[in-house]
C-alpha cells in the first residue's frame, strides 16, 4: 500500500530529474487519485481567476469530486453566467432553425421556378407546332382557342399601326404640297421683280430724242431741207397725229 507521503515524494523526485510525459488516463489508486484531484483543482481555479483578470473575461467554473462535493468558481455568479450561457445557446439554436428555414424555402422556391421555366418552354413549342403528339384533344383545342386570339389581336395592331402610318404621310404629304406652293409663289414673285427691273432698265437706256409721246410727232423730225409755210407745218402735223393715233390706238 502506498501512501501520499511516498507519492509526494515519488513526485517531487521526478520534478528534481526532470518532468516526464504523463499519460493521461485514470489513476486507479484511490490516495494518489484524491492528491492529483486537489492539485489539478487548485491549479484550474487559479488559471480561471488569471483569464478572469488578465482578459476581463466572464469566467464561472463548477467543479464536481468523485464524492460528489462542489467547488465552483466565477468572478460575477455563478448562476447569472449559466443564464447567460442558455441565452446564448437558444440564440444560436434559433439562428441555426432560422437558417435550416431559409434553406427549406430557397429550395422550394428553385424547383417552382425551375417547373415554371419547364411549361413556358413546352408552350412555347406547342406555340411554334412542335412537340404536339404528347396533348390530348382538349389541350389541342385549348391552344387553337388560344392561337387564334392571339392572331386576332396581332391582326388589329397591324391595322392600326398601318392606319397610323398612312395618316401621318397624308398630314406630311399636306405639308409638302403647302411647302411647294409657297415656294412657287416665292419664285414667281421674283420673276415679276427681275422683268420690272429689266423693263425699267431698258427705258432708261433710250436716248432722250426717243422718249417722247406716242401721239405727238416731233417737228424736228420733218425734213428741214423741205421748206413749208406755218399752215403747211400745222396741217401736216395734224396727219402725222392721226397717223400715230392709227397705229397706237
Amino acid at each position: 500500500m502506498e501512501f501520499p507521503n511516498e507519492a509526494i515524494s515519488e513526485g517531487c523526485s521526478q520534478k528534481k530529474s526532470g518532468r516526464g510525459k504523463i499519460e493521461i488516463k485514470r489513476i486507479e489508486n484511490t490516495t494518489n487519485r484524491q492528491v492529483t484531484f486537489c492539485k489539478r483543482r487548485n491549479g484550474l481555479l487559479k488559471k480561471a481567476y488569471e483569464l478572469s483578470v488578465l482578459c476581463d473575461a466572464e469566467v464561472a467554473l463548477v467543479v464536481f469530486s468523485s464524492r460528489g462535493r462542489l467547488y465552483e468558481y466565477a468572478n460575477n455568479s455563478v448562476r447569472g453566467t449559466i443564464d447567460r450561457y442558455k441565452k446564448a445557446s437558444a440564440a444560436s439554436s434559433n439562428a441555426e432553425s432560422v437558417s435550416e428555414a431559409n434553406t427549406q424555402f430557397y429550395q422550394q422556391e428553385s424547383s417552382k421556378l425551375k417547373r415554371q421555366i419547364r411549361d413556358i418552354q413546352n408552350l412555347n413549342r406547342h406555340i411554334l407546332g412542335e412537340a404536339l403528339s404528347s396533348l390530348s384533344l382538349k389541350e389541342l383545342k385549348n391552344l387553337e382557342s388560344r392561337l387564334e386570339k392571339g392572331l386576332s389581336r396581332v391582326r388589329s395592331r397591324k391595322h392600326e399601326t398601318l392606319f397610323a402610318d398612312i395618316e401621318f404621310m397624308q398630314k406630311r404629304e399636306m405639308e409638302l404640297q403647302n411647302h411647294n406652293n409657297f415656294l412657287r409663289a416665292k419664285i414667281a414673285e421674283h420673276e415679276r421683280e427681275q422683268q420690272q427691273h429689266m423693263t425699267g432698265s431698258v427705258c432708261e437706256s433710250l436716248p432722250p430724242s426717243q422718249s417722247y409721246d406716242r401721239n405727238f410727232f416731233p417737228v424736228n423730225l420733218i425734213d428741214s431741207s423741205h421748206q413749208y409755210s406755218r399752215q403747211d407745218q400745222t396741217a401736216l402735223q395734224l396727219v402725222l397725229q392721226v397717223v400715230v393715233w392709227d397705229t397706237y390706238p
